[in-house]
């Protein structure tokens, strides 16, 4: 998959960014293409070589039929959960990771239906906040909408399922 500079793209588990510049660095007697991807979520600048595009997930921004196939999970699907705090963490640390919104998605939804019925951990309320950031950040980008309108397209879905939109943290 290949990028043009001014791209944007997702970085999973980051979030959104653009292609800043188009980069070949010497390694011994190799040279190696980068992308310098610029993010907006805590200011973080990334070089990812051409040849880790596909390890590390980078990927074009959801089309619109994904997002309505979010949008429809969050009101209508169903999640499951594991008991244990730890094998459910690393469950969803796995879907935030692997970059599929539709997983993000999971993770977040799946957190809010536990929070009605229990207190989440700090390390859960922090990766509640990260999928909100990601939901929202990509759902704006992809519908060309300002991120309060996402927020409020997230949260009319969210309401259909009986769920509230949390504040970020």
């Amino acid at each position: 998959m290949t990028f043009q500079i001014g791209e944007k793209v997702v970085y999973p588990n980051h979030g959104i960014g653009i292609i800043e510049n188009i980069s070949i660095r010497n390694f011994g007697a190799q040279n190696e293409r980068f992308y310098l991807l610029k993010l907006d979520y805590k200011s973080m600048v990334v070089m990812v070589p051409f040849s880790h595009v596909q390890d590390v997930g980078l990927r074009k921004v959801t089309r619109h039929a994904e997002i309505a196939r979010v949008l429809t999970f969050l009101s209508e699907g169903t999640c499951s959960c594991k008991a244990d705090w730890k094998d459910r963490f690393k469950d969803n640390c796995e879907k935030i990771k692997s970059g599929s919104l539709l997983e993000v998605a999971e993770v977040f939804k799946m957190l809010l239906i536990l929070q009605k019925h229990k207190p989440l951990s700090f390390r859960e309320k922090k990766m509640l906040d990260k999928a909100r950031h990601l939901l929202i950040t990509e759902v704006s980008i992809a519908q060309s909408v300002h991120e309060s309108q996402a927020m409020l397209l997230l949260e009319t879905e969210l309401a259909k399922a009986s769920l509230s939109f949390p504040a970020a943290i």
